[in-house]
């Protein structure tokens, strides 16, 4: 028998230009949760009450609304343990969630890897255990539905000592992965494969992007935060092999301890040589862009990187976007070829055109370095032969006896 999904109600604060924005989203994660809307209260709020966030008349309206239905009431916003604990004795102990509990919810829903189900896990306890007052009464407020489940939904039935224990036997864990994770970076760097990481809001079309320029078939699905888990597959562009890693989307208001939870996942996009900015034409654009970068920000990110406006096949007009930015459709395939040369170039000082001639004798000589050289045409003289490809600059020098012209 399926469970009938949790009906959610909406506290929505105005809060300028992007307020419609901030609905839509939540409208997106409220779907991507399972759950059902059932309606929303707009609030426009000059100052946050310390403990229950609206004031009491509000309160008041919001209770008589709400009376003799059944369903949780979500603020669009960050509640304070002592605010949720306040407004849900106000609406007679109504179950009362908040924007980042409905996040992890998702993540939870969402998470694969064990490093990811580690890290929701960690992120959902560390959220929880502020708003446990004892082992009682806030418990049996929480029920079950949307902020029990997933990897920590057992652990909320413990007392606040046994979370303490759980949270650092999860961070030692997370420890580890992080280890494991930093050995990767630094065989992708031996080994001298360029990383592209795949970064931007959630639902731009990054998993469909990936998909098209690898030939992979990583899941996609059109909701918020589909891919939790870092996706990897290689690629290669003129021949020479790249590395496309996929990452979590970010989203606007994303908290910030959010991010830090997950960021060894996003590793990856740190440590990348080039990052792909994927923003959704058809949509908020400059604030997508705008987040990303403030979000990447806040994580130390400083590779370089190329913005992209996926989904251009919807738009009638893209003389509007930066005349530096990338038009793309993952989907149907343009511009994939021009976005293509965009990252070489972009990564041009990594490597170096060269056009090479080695006599028959020395062969031998050449054949200790080719591993080294993506070769791009080959021809054959009575003298040796002619060798025209692309070589990493770190193993120019290599090369160097059989320079027969070079383009930088």
């Amino acid at each position: 028998m399926t469970e009938k999904p949790e009906i959610i109600y909406v506290i929505q604060p105005v809060e300028g230009p992007n307020s419609d924005v901030l609905h839509a989203e939540i409208l997106s994660l409220i779907e991507s949760a399972g759950a059902e809307y059932a309606g929303t209260i707009y609030q426009n709020i000059r100052e946050v009450n310390p403990a229950t966030y609206i004031g009491e008349g509000k309160l008041l309206e919001l209770k008589e609304r709400l009376e003799g239905l059944e369903l949780t009431v979500l603020f669009n916003g960050e509640l304070s343990p002592s605010q949720t604990l306040n407004i849900s004795k106000a609406l007679d102990h109504r179950k009362v969630i908040d924007r980042t509990t409905l996040i992890l919810d998702i993540f939870a829903l969402r998470a694969q890897s064990s490093e990811g189900k580690i890290q929701v896990e960690l992120a959902q306890l560390k959220y929880i255990y502020p708003r446990l007052k004892g082992k009682g009464e806030a418990l049996s407020r929480l029920g079950g539905g949307i902020g029990t489940r997933g990897p920590g939904e057992t652990k909320l039935e413990t007392d606040r000592r046994h979370i303490r224990e759980r949270i650092r036997a999860l961070e030692e864990k997370l420890k580890e992965t992080e280890q494991r994770r930093a050995l990767q970076v630094e065989r992708r760097k031996k080994e001298r494969v360029k990383t592209i990481a795949l970064v931007g809001y959630t639902n731009t079309g990054k998993s469909t992007l990936l998909n098209a320029l690898t030939g992979a078939d990583v899941f996609v699905k059109n909701a918020l935060f589909a891919t939790l888990d870092p996706t990897a597959r290689g690629f290669e562009i003129e021949g020479v092999p790249f590395l496309l890693v996929d990452t979590v989307g970010f989203l606007q208001s994303l908290p910030h301890h959010l991010i830090k939870a997950f960021k060894s996942t996003l590793e990856s996009a740190l440590n990348c040589d080039l990052a792909l900015i994927v923003c959704d034409a058809a949509g908020e654009y400059e604030m997508q862009l705008k987040t990303t970068l403030s979000t990447l920000q806040d994580l130390g990110f400083s590779a370089p990187y190329l913005v992209v406006m996926n989904k251009c096949d919807l738009v009638k007009d893209t003389d509007r976007f930066p005349r530096d930015v990338v038009c793309i459709s993952a989907q149907a395939g343009l511009g994939l070829e021009k976005l293509k040369k965009h990252i070489f170039d972009a990564l041009k000082d990594e490597f170096i055109r060269v056009k090479l001639f080695i006599p028959y004798e020395k062969m031998a000589s050449y054949g200790a370095v080719r591993p080294l050289i993506t070769e791009r045409n080959v021809s054959y003289s009575d003298d040796g032969m002619e060798v025209e490809g692309i070589v990493s600059s770190v193993y120019a020098g290599s090369f160097r006896p059989f320079y027969r012209n070079r383009d930088l």
